[in-house]
């Protein structure tokens, strides 16, 4: 069964998508986004997207030129960011005849069993109501001691919170390389066995001063979803589409045994 295949037959699907993605002049790759996952909603599958791009989303509206580096304007950045970012998706998901339900989260959410619990029983019944929750983190009052880091990791740890059996992986980049994909010679690597150390990869972080996370932080998910039994996909936002339509195989980081499932 093709990559494509496995999707469009999954029961619980995550997708994570970076700032730089969906932000800026990429704001326009949103409905093509969005028609992905209605492909996937109309297939059966429950759908949860983690989207990244608050900040990024903010800063214009803010007047601002780059991103601030201060917590405060980051924060007041996220507050008008997060509004703007999830009207776009509204928009476009609302030809499809699909309502998003927004979900922030903080690290201390994900820590806390109560709170832990709480967030579960939420996005549970958002999918049971045909809802797909938008998730993000809480950066308005996110500290900079208190955070994910990256939603690379907030959505592997999503993924193991609702039992999803695929995790997507979204970003600028198409797949994982043997080294940054700018570098002469890095090639890439179509496929990752579970528990594979990846010795001798050079891997790079985040280039597009937007986003966190990069090709470290994607890996470390991926291993974080895989030790729950997650089948994880790393590829390039436009390839998304693609991929449904089985013209590209993505990249794939497989997971364990299904007898290895770990429930949080």
């Amino acid at each position: 069964m093709s990559v494509g295949e496995e999707l469009l037959a999954a029961r619980r699907v995550v997708v994570k998508v970076g700032s730089s993605s969906v932000s800026g002049e990429n704001a326009s790759q949103i409905p093509t986004l969005v028609s992905s996952l209605a492909r996937l909603h109309a297939a059966g599958a429950e759908v949860i997207l983690v989207s990244s791009g608050a900040i990024a989303t903010g800063v214009p509206f803010l007047r601002l030129e780059e991103r601030p580096e201060d917590l405060a304007t980051q924060q007041a950045a996220a507050a008008v960011g997060q509004n703007i970012l999830v009207n776009r998706y509204q928009r476009a998901l609302g030809s499809h005849e699909i309502i998003a339900g927004q979900v922030l989260l903080t690290a201390h959410d994900m820590e806390n069993p109560t709170h832990r619990g709480n967030a579960r029983r939420a996005i549970e019944r958002l999918l049971q109501l045909g809802i797909l929750p938008i998730i993000n983190e809480n950066d308005t009052v996110a500290t900079h001691e208190i955070r994910f880091g990256d939603n690379d990791r907030l959505a592997a740890l999503v993924a193991r919170l609702v039992e999803a059996d695929r995790l997507v992986l979204l970003s600028d980049v198409d797949a994982l390389y043997t080294a940054p994909p700018t570098m002469v010679g890095a090639t890439r690597i179509a496929h990752v066995p579970y528990g594979d150390a990846l010795e001798g990869i050079e891997i790079g972080e985040a280039q597009s001063g937007w986003g966190t996370g990069g090709a470290a932080t994607k890996v470390e998910a991926a291993r974080l979803a895989a030790d729950a039994g997650v089948a994880v996909l790393l590829t390039e936002t436009r390839l998304l589409a693609p991929c449904l339509k089985e013209l590209t195989t993505g990249r794939v980081l497989m997971p364990c045994p299904h007898n290895c499932r770990k429930v949080d």
